[in-house]
């Protein structure tokens, strides 16, 4: 499969009781839309977050920064790079990749942007929520 784009973007609510928080946007397999989490904490390549799966986003959204519809706040981009399937157990293929079904129970992509950059697998907890988190390097390897 052929590297997809993602982006982070930190979203700041005006005065809004949900403060900030981090849309991460993957580029989907079909390359028409971006799959969209949402971040209550910023993520990093020592951090476990959790990951609300929300509404896809349109592909604008890998370049857009500044005002939220509504007036409801501002996004701007944090990170971002390039995503790919990464092998992980059960030989997860993105054929199989259907979110909004109960399979796969986790997903392992390997991120090269400046924030996420290595592997990381997105285990499913409940219909929508999901894990991030970084997975511990292959043994023999850097």
């Amino acid at each position: 499969m052929q590297d997809k784009r993602f982006v982070i973007q930190e979203h700041s609510a005006c005065g809004g009781p949900e403060g900030v928080h981090w849309d991460l946007m993957l580029e989907s397999a079909s390359g028409g839309s971006l799959t969209t989490f949402r971040l209550p904490a910023g993520a990093s390549d020592r951090s476990v977050v959790l990951a609300e799966r929300i509404f896809d986003h349109p592909l604008r959204f890998l370049w857009y920064e500044g005002p939220v519809q509504n007036g409801t706040g501002r996004v701007r981009i944090v990170d971002r790079g390039t995503w790919s399937a990464g092998g992980g157990e059960g030989g997860f293929q993105m054929a199989d990749w259907d979110l909004d079904s109960n399979r796969p129970s986790a997903i392992h992509l390997v991120f090269d942007g400046a924030v996420l950059h290595g592997a990381f697998a997105l285990t499913r907890i409940s219909e929508t929520e999901w894990r991030l988190h970084r997975e511990p390097p292959l043994a023999g390897s850097r």
